[in-house]
């Protein structure tokens, strides 16, 4: 969350920068008139301690003179005096609970680089790969089929049984379809921790409220969670961002140790209530589906550069795999709450004809770390927040689309890309 000093210094700014990313739940007004009311109140009680102190202080002056002496009135004073701090800190109380929840509407604060607009219409692209790509440098000799005729066809994509299993919406791989979604599951693993540097983690795939609080995803986004029942109150990780930025919560880290890395692979669950539009058939938008999270907790002057290194490191995912693609900076209004800047890879897929987003790398400065209290003591000894960032190394459903749509061939086959192969047990091409 934002810092309370800094809204209340800055609230035109914070308004227009919740305005710009369509917020319309954050209350800038109200926090700032709670956050000078509690500083009237702690003014309030300073006064009164150092009344109470002074009134001790002519007590024992009068003991002193008279150790017979009637101070009851004296005494009387203080316990009024002491009675109406235990009444202002009480308000305190009430009021910091009022404002803690108030602060976890407001969203973070968007870096000045980017473009302000109300959606994904004002993103920029950034660069394509290969440079100059374009959808319409894909040829083929022949009609490319959508990812679900190909699946269906070579019998990898059933989304009869998933449905029959689970209702719309959810994904069942079979045979080289599951050896595939595998295959790139431990590539990738494979890629960030041996080349990339980053160490790997294997969290549960359930969290409480305060892991879901702690990343931004709780309370705006509460509703799209999958909940478990009320007496546990704990949720279905949406991304492995969750719980692995969650490992340092109440953690103050030595700057020495930073910057921190972490890859991990977890199941993700989002309900996205209303969110389908025409995306519902195939592996396009789906409720479960897996994913490879890249996490960083860094020094709050190097955020900025490992953003683009991070982002670096899942288009070199995308880059292996030899699949187009292109990166595009997001607008206000198209990114995160938590977010202060996102780059979205988006690659190419010719049988549905679209740029699919296979991966968000976000830069969410202080503001996670303010929410988690994860801090560091810097060289001089100062506690300070760091700065975290994560990006989908990549996510999977979309990243097979990929696959399948450009590399199929007229028979129907799909030819595996060859940096998979040897987590394919040698397979190269997908036969009906």
């Amino acid at each position: 969350m934002l810092d309370v000093k800094f809204i209340c210094e800055n609230a035109d700014l914070v308004k227009r920068n919740a305005a710009a990313k369509n917020d319309r739940k954050a209350e800038v007004d109200k926090v700032c008139a709670i956050y000078e009311s509690k500083k009237k109140l702690q003014q309030s009680v300073d006064v009164a301690r150092t009344k109470i102190n002074q009134i001790s202080e002519e007590i024992g002056g009068i003991k002193k003179k008279d150790p017979k002496a009637d101070v009851s009135a004296k005494q009387a004073e203080s316990k009024a005096v002491k009675e109406s701090i235990k009444a202002s800190e009480d308000k305190m109380e009430a009021l910091e609970k009022e404002l803690k929840g108030l602060l976890q509407w407001i969203p973070n604060i968007a870096h000045e680089s980017v473009p302000v607009g109300e959606d994904l219409k004002s993103n920029q692209t950034i660069r394509t790969w290969p440079e100059g790509f374009t959808p319409s440098s894909r040829k083929f000799d022949f009609k490319p089929k959508p990812h679900w005729d190909l699946g269906k066809d070579l019998g990898i994509l059933d989304e009869e049984r998933a449905a029959k299993l689970s209702g719309s919406n959810f994904l069942l791989l079979m045979g080289a379809g599951a050896a595939l979604e595998r295959a790139l599951i431990n590539f990738m693993l494979d890629l960030h921790i041996r080349k990339h540097g980053y160490r790997e983690v294997w969290p549960p795939f359930l969290v409480n409220r305060a892991c879901m609080i702690g990343t931004g995803q709780i309370p705006k986004m509460e509703d799209d969670m999958y909940r478990c029942d009320k007496d546990d109150d704990l949720f279905l990780i949406p991304t492995a961002e969750v719980p692995v930025t969650n490992l340092h919560r109440d953690e103050i880290l030595k700057q020495e140790q930073l910057p921190i890395f972490y890859t991990s692979y977890t199941a993700c669950f989002r309900r996205e209530a209303g969110a389908f539009g025409k995306e519902t058939r195939g592996m396009q938008r789906i409720h479960q589906f897996d994913k490879v999270e890249m996490v960083k907790f860094t020094h709050p002057d190097k955020s900025w550069a490992e953003l683009e290194t991070l982002t670096a490191n899942a288009e070199e995912v995308l880059q292996a795999l030899g699949l187009a693609y292109r990166v595009v900076l997001l607008s206000t209004g198209d990114m995160s709450f938590s977010s202060a800047k996102t780059y979205d890879l988006e690659a190419w897929a010719p049988g549905v004809d679209k740029w699919l987003e296979v991966s968000s790398c976000s830069n969410f400065t202080d503001f996670q770390a303010r929410r988690l209290n994860t801090r560091f003591r810097d060289a001089d000894g100062k506690v300070k927040h760091v700065h975290t960032l994560n990006g989908s190394g990549l996510a999977l459903p979309r990243t097979v689309i990929s696959i399948l749509e450009n590399n199929q061939q007229p028979d129907g086959s799909v030819v595996i890309p060859e940096v998979l192969r040897p987590w394919m047990g040698g397979v190269e091409v997908l036969k009906k």
